[in-house]
């Protein structure tokens, strides 16, 4: 069986037809007329070469051109530009005429001008629709329409003078979209069923508010104009119509929704807020049977979804004005774990899938106003590191809230957690995405966990066992969800990190009491090294548990009065062990976190020896001890270059300790152990420089002890360091190293030079003034007269030295 559409709606089509085959016919016309001239064009004589277009070429002369021309706009185009411009000019006219001129006429003559214009211009398109001039039809039909709502404002001028205008113009707006509707179904034309919809969407809120109606009414008016257009919208054919009328039902029915939600979440009293919510009622079920007609799925499901939110808004506005404030959060939630049961109704599935997602959404918010107090919970014990060991308070919440007012309603935050946890746990055995819901049910859980203390206010040692409690918990399930054939699960992994972050929480709080503080550090330390032992948890566990270690060796030094340089020592045994655990898990993924973990406990220990020199200077050394027991590992030779720096440094702290001024006694200790690796990397590798294996070691010693020599008055230095640079000259000369004996000669030259400064002095002073420019002319004159045997002489010395090694 065959629909036909309305008549209206079938005229448009069969218009719309007609235009593309006038289109259409006129492309083929003129294609037909450059064919006729290219035939005409082959049978006449072809012209002489050079004088005329090539055979097969398109014609010359101007039909070329105008075949080739492509029109820039269509004739209906054209057409419906002119009638619109025609159209609106006509009305600016009729405009100016009742608005600027109207008071030149007396009343009868007003109407009878104006009444007439109107009936003629409306009863014209019946005879543009007989020749079939639509367009034209439609164009003066406009200016119809807007000469109606001129016709109304001169009634209520002329007639109406003392009506209230507010409700004149609802009035005048319904009468309007009355004619305007059946003017438009009578004749079927295009324009009048839009525009009469959009103005059907005025009289009931214009009628109220002339009425001065409350926010209740108002509320209530606009969304009986919401329902109306959706009815509209569902019933229309036309595709403008249902256009106007899902644009004004959004409109109406948004603003009614939130007005209603307004009304309801401000009332001061449970029947106030039940009209409220009736409204808010209302508004679902238009979106539910509006979802329920409607064959677009993702709109039903969105209708759906505003119709839970809606329930669930109306429900808790009742809800807070009737049970105390904590409780109106999980009353919410209870409302959307009752929307879910329509998963088991008979609803159809886009319906069943918005109500879901409102649920959904409503859950989010619950979690979303649990967040200011499990953020609370998390940050707030940091505050205890300010003032430690101040004094045990009372409860948990005084430790974490301790300068800062706590969230209200807080007594009820683990309660909406568990729940929601409880509903992603349920539904995660019917999803694809099971691990990730599962992992989410994970974090709500420990989130309800960790602020329970807080919420029900438990003593502070009580409070303290249970966020133990949570670390063991958490570390159970890592061990539990492990797989059995690779590394951590995501939920493992999860379970691990909420560990972790409970036991920083859980050391912080504990910092407000000292038998506190170490009780729970040694309790985190073994249950971290308990949960080391396994191999897939050992690179979080381990690290975590010698961070507790150090927090503990830390702690037990303040315990026994100790100073920060002494309490260092302590410290040190955390990076000793690390390096034991590190040097037995070489080959697992423990072994650089472990490290990590023992090199920062060691950074620790050097920042709290620094007050103290000379224990800094102990510290570093066994420092270097550590670092050198984990450099006999193959695998971190390299290890044993900071092992040295540590030494090194040790040194040079123990001689400033001692006020030792001499820089020899620094620059020593650098220059044997540099000669020596320097001496057995030339052994294993006889193409290595002396450079490279004695100059840094020499140039530490020589540099510095020339610039002490410079200044010194006395002779010991000066002589020593002579001594020193003719040793290690001639040691060049006798070996043939570069190195040793460009640094041993260059430093003796300059050595001698320092001690002969006075007496060259003495001699330059004593000598007429003439004779030092003397001297230095005939000298150029001598390096003049040689300059070829001087530079033989300097080719065959850098020769020489290009033969040592």
């Amino acid at each position: 069986m065959t629909n036909l559409p309305p008549p209206a709606e079938e005229l448009r089509i069969l218009d719309a037809e007609l235009r593309q085959l006038d289109l259409r016919r006129a492309v083929l016309l003129r294609r037909r007329a450059w064919l006729v001239h290219t035939l005409r064009a082959a049978a006449a004589p072809q012209p002489a070469q050079g004088t005329g277009a090539a055979p097969g070429g398109p014609p010359p002369g101007p039909a070329t051109g105008v075949a080739a021309r492509r029109p820039e706009t269509t004739a209906p185009g054209v057409q419906n530009v002119l009638l619109v411009l025609g159209g609106v000019l006509l009305t600016i006219a009729a405009i100016a005429f009742t608005l600027v001129s109207w008071g030149h006429l007396g009343i009868a003559g007003r109407s009878l001008v104006l009444g007439a214009l109107t009936v003629g211009v409306l009863g014209a398109p019946v005879t543009l629709l007989r020749r079939g001039l639509r367009a034209t039809a439609e164009a003066v039909a406009g200016l119809g329409t807007a000469l109606t709502v001129l016709d109304a404002y001169a009634l209520h001028e002329v007639a109406f003078t003392g009506a209230d205008g507010v409700g004149y113009t609802a009035a005048a707006s319904a009468v309007l979209a009355a004619l305007w509707a059946a003017y438009g179904v009578r004749l079927g034309l295009f324009h009048p069923l839009p525009l009469a919809v959009a103005t059907a969407h005025l009289p009931l809120l214009l009628w109220a508010v002339a009425l001065d109606a409350g926010p209740l009414t108002l509320t209530a008016v606009l969304l009986a104009t919401a329902a109306g257009g959706t009815a509209v919208a569902l019933r229309a054919a036309s595709a403008p119509v249902r256009v106007v009328a899902v644009v004004g039902a959004l409109g109406t029915g948004t603003v009614g929704v939130l007005s209603a939600g307004w009304l309801c979440w401000s009332a001061s009293d449970p029947g106030s807020a039940a009209r409220a919510a009736a409204l808010l009622v209302v508004a679902a079920a238009v979106a539910v049977v509006t979802g329920h007609f409607v064959p677009n799925r993702a709109v039903a499901a969105a209708a759906a979804t505003a119709a839970g939110l809606c329930l669930v808004a109306g429900s808790a506005g009742v809800l807070r004005v009737s049970v105390p404030g904590e409780w109106t959060v999980p009353g919410c939630q209870l409302c959307a774990i009752l929307l879910l049961t329509a998963e088991r109704t008979s609803l159809p599935l886009p319906l069943r899938q918005g109500l879901v997602r409102a649920a959904v959404a409503v859950q989010g918010f619950a979690v979303l106003w649990a967040v200011p107090l499990v953020a609370g919970s998390v940050l707030g014990p940091a505050v205890q590191a300010v003032t430690p060991w101040s004094g045990a308070p009372r409860t948990v919440r005084d430790a974490v809230f301790a300068d800062v007012t706590g969230p209200a309603y807080a007594s009820t935050v683990p309660l909406v957690l568990a729940v929601v946890a409880a509903a992603l746990v349920v539904a995660g055995h019917r999803t694809p995405r099971r691990l990730a819901v599962m992992v989410v049910a994970l974090v709500l859980g420990w989130a309800a966990l960790h602020v329970l203390p807080v919420a029900l206010q438990l003593p502070y040692t009580a409070g303290l066992v249970a966020q133990a409690a949570v670390v063991v918990a958490a570390l159970g399930l890592a061990v539990r969800s492990d797989r059995a054939d690779g590394g951590p699960t995501p939920l493992a992994l999860t379970a691990l990190l909420l560990a972790l972050l409970t036991s920083v929480d859980l050391a912080l709080l504990s910092l407000a009491s000292e038998s506190a503080t170490i009780g729970v550090l040694v309790t985190l330390t073994v249950l971290f090294g308990a949960a080391g032992r396994r191999p897939r948890h050992a690179p979080f566990t381990v690290p975590a548990a010698l961070a507790h270690a150090t927090a503990l060796a830390c702690a037990l030094g303040a315990s026994a009065g100790l100073r920060p340089p002494h309490t260092a020592l302590l410290v040190l045994v955390v990076p000793a062990v690390a390096a034991l655990i590190a040097s037995r898990s070489s080959a697992s993924r423990a072994s650089v976190p472990v490290e990590v973990a023992g090199a920062a406990a060691m950074l620790l220990a050097l920042a709290l020896a620094v007050p103290d020199p000379p224990m800094l200077a102990l510290v570093l050394s066994l420092c270097g001890v550590v670092a050198a027991a984990t450099a006999l590992r193959p695998e971190r030779r390299a290890v044993g270059w900071a092992a040295a720096a540590l030494w090194l440094a040790a040194a040079w702290v123990r001689l400033a300790a001692w006020e030792v001024g001499t820089p020899e006694a620094y620059t020593l200790p650098v220059t044997g152990p540099a000669l020596v690796v320097g001496f057995l990397r030339r052994r294993r590798d006889t193409a290595v420089s002396s450079w490279t294996a004695y100059g840094p070691g020499l140039a530490a010693t020589l540099v510095p002890g020339l610039l002490a020599a410079w200044d010194d008055q006395h002779w010991l230095r000066p002589l020593l360091l002579g001594v020193a640079a003719l040793a290690v000259t001639l040691v060049g000369a006798r070996r043939r190293l570069q190195a040793p004996l460009v640094l041993g000669a260059g430093a003796l030259a300059l050595v001698a030079l320092h001690e002969l400064a006075p007496y060259l002095t003495q001699v330059v002073g004593a000598l007429p003034r003439w004779v030092p420019p003397a001297l230095a002319g005939l000298v150029l004159l001598v390096l003049g007269a040689t300059y070829e045997h001087r530079l033989r002489d300097a080719r065959r010395l850098r020769e020489a030295l290009g033969r040592l090694r």
